[in-house]
């Protein structure tokens, strides 16, 4: 599978536009939501190929958003990577206890970002 569409939630717009840069230029369509819960109708509507999702955001957070998309059929086999300024062991585990695939931390490097999307691919 390649990814083709990606879906970046973050209720920073800093932080969602240096995504959207990165992706755009790895050639890849972006949808954006600014918290949880419009990441679950979005990803809903729009089957994005991955998901990059910050942790903690306004009405839904990112694990609860995980969690939501993880335990619906139509959206349960989009793999989820957490960008979170969380760096500690204990938030990794946490954010896999959550359904995400990994844990990228901020400020993150395009490289980071490009790799994600080579492993899930």
């Amino acid at each position: 599978m390649s990814i083709n569409k990606v879906l970046i939630v973050d209720d920073s717009s800093t932080d969602r536009s240096n995504l959207a840069k990165i992706v755009t230029d790895a050639g890849c369509t972006v949808i954006t939501a600014n918290n949880g819960r419009e990441a679950v109708e979005q990803a809903k509507k729009e089957k994005p190929d991955i998901i990059f999702m910050d942790i903690v955001m306004d009405e839904m957070d990112g694990y609860e958003a995980t969690r939501t998309l993880t335990n619906d059929s139509d959206t349960k086999n989009i793999p989820v990577i957490f960008v979170s300024s969380k760096r500690q062991k204990a938030d990794r585990v946490w954010a896999k206890m959550q359904g995400g695939k990994d844990l990228v931390s901020k400020p993150f490097t395009a490289q980071q970002i490009m790799d994600q999307l080579k492993t899930y691919g």
